[in-house]
């Protein structure tokens, strides 16, 4: 009975230090998870705010996107205006050009209009 006893109780502690072992290895293993828990919640907050910085940015290219193309529609009516504009001075030219000619041909006309009652002036004092 005592070898029995004494077998039992070695087989014992044998089981109590391979008890002890995993318990020690079961504080290590949640220790672990608690690290891995740890690391996680610091994962989801930084993925958090990267999605608030992501929304914050696609909103301020939103906002961008919209000024640009009020920009270009404020552009494209300015580009018109001036093309507008261009035209009308482009023909104001053409009108002051041609009565430039006209002011030359009538200045022409006047001279020559002149030169003739003059002539004319001239023959009558002689006659």
């Amino acid at each position: 009975l005592q070898k029995e006893l004494l077998k039992y109780k070695q087989e014992a502690r044998n089981l109590q230090g391979i008890k002890d072992a995993l318990q020690q290895r079961l504080v290590q293993q949640d220790a672990a998870v608690l690290q891995l828990k740890q690391e996680l919640l610091r994962a989801n907050m930084d993925k958090e705010e990267l999605h608030n910085q992501n929304v914050d940015l696609q909103r301020k290219v939103e906002e961008r996107n919209r000024l640009l193309a009020e920009y270009k529609k404020e552009l494209c009516q300015k580009d018109r205006q001036l093309q507008q504009h261009q035209t009308k001075l482009d023909e104001m030219l053409r009108q002051l050009s041609e009565a430039s000619y006209q002011q030359v041909d009538l200045e022409r006309e006047l001279e020559h209009k002149e030169a003739l009652l003059a002539h004319c002036m001239k023959r009558e004092a002689e006659e």
